[in-house]
């Protein structure tokens, strides 16, 4: 079994916790380690029990408080080659343990399979884990679909899929035209038609678990997400789970 929990989803910071026995990941730190700490606690995680921190991409709602936190707590921090590179001026000489976005590798009893995605940083990835029996696949910044992210998370039990925007609200709404071109770009991020396109594609007959992750608080509501991607899986939308920027997502267990 696999369980998992959001501790946070959006722009304002992002962090996922990912459980195998014993083993404890944190996936990206967009939180300052106080709120991290805070938000592992409540879910009966003391932050030192963590094994390691995995960094999806530079960005800063994924790395501000990566180096304070592997710091402060002990964590082993592993990034792509290209996101050590880019971030090093935030992680300021905490020692980085670097993973080829293609090469799996393992940590404790988890298996993981980091893939590559277009965004606009510089060696983005997102990951699949797994124990043997199930998979959790990870997507949380993708400018668009790509075959290869339908290889990689066909036949997962849980999928995360960024859905960080309604099309329409995002080109009626009030961000400015660059910031809108970024977004919408196929360098920016999934909208919720995407990532339901991307649900679609893969194979879903095992799917235990969907949540749509990394809303724009913006452009997006939680009941547009959940419509499009229950659409794609021909379910009822409240099957459908929301993480949130500030409650995250509580536990889930895959079996």
């Amino acid at each position: 079994m696999i369980r998992f929990t959001l501790l946070a989803s959006g722009s304002k910071g992002n962090a996922l916790l990912v459980e195998k026995g014993a083993t404890r990941l944190v996936i990206d730190c967009g939180l300052p380690p106080r709120d991290l700490s805070r938000r592992l606690e409540a879910r009966g995680v003391a932050p030192t029990s963590v094994r390691a921190l995995l960094l999806t991409h530079e960005h800063a709602d994924h790395v501000a408080g990566a180096a304070r936190a592997a710091a402060h707590f002990g964590w082993t921090l592993h990034a792509s080659f290209g996101t050590a590179s880019a971030a090093a001026s935030v992680l300021d000489g905490v020692p980085v343990q670097r993973f080829d976005s293609h090469t799996p590798f393992a940590i404790g009893e988890l298996s993981i399979q980091p893939y590559p995605v277009p965004h606009d940083a510089r060696e983005p990835t997102q990951f699949v884990f797994a124990d043997g029996a199930v998979r959790l696949g990870l997507v949380t910044d993708a400018g668009a679909v790509t075959p290869h992210m339908v290889k990689m998370l066909s036949g997962c039990a849980a999928l995360i899929l960024e859905c960080n925007h309604d099309a329409e609200m995002l080109w009626r709404g009030r961000y400015p035209y660059p910031l809108k071109k970024r977004i919408s770009g196929g360098f920016g991020h999934l909208s919720n038609d995407a990532a339901a396109q991307l649900l679609a594609a893969v194979a879903h007959a095992r799917l235990q678990h969907v949540i749509a992750a990394h809303l724009s608080q913006e452009n997006n509501r939680p009941e547009l997400a959940q419509q499009a991607l229950a659409e794609a899986l021909g379910c009822p939308p409240s099957w459908i789970d929301v993480a949130s920027q500030e409650g995250g997502l509580d536990w889930r267990e895959i079996r």
